[in-house]
């Protein structure tokens, strides 16, 4: 535990930070695996609607400095290639 009054600051606002952190995370992996999930079942309305809310946590993501903007890229590409092979 820190002394120095700023250091204990600190170490309470690196807690709040890794908290939200760690909620746009979770909420963007569950919305990837319910992207997965309607992939897996063939529903391609779902697909679709899932696919526009994954592009928007990744987008959201990126903004808050969560993800790399070229790891989001790949990710939205891998997404839309899942969502090609279904369509076709």
């Amino acid at each position: 535990m820190p002394n120095i009054k700023s250091a204990m600051k600190r170490v309470k606002v690196i807690k709040v930070k890794t908290l939200r952190n760690q909620m746009i995370k979770s909420s963007l992996k569950s919305t990837i695996k319910r992207f997965d999930t309607s992939i897996v079942e063939g529903n391609t309305e779902q697909a679709n609607a899932a696919f526009t809310l994954a592009v928007k946590k990744i987008d959201q993501a990126v903004a808050k400095g969560i993800l790399h903007k070229n790891t989001a890229a790949r990710k939205k590409s891998q997404l839309t290639s899942k969502l090609k092979s279904i369509s076709a």
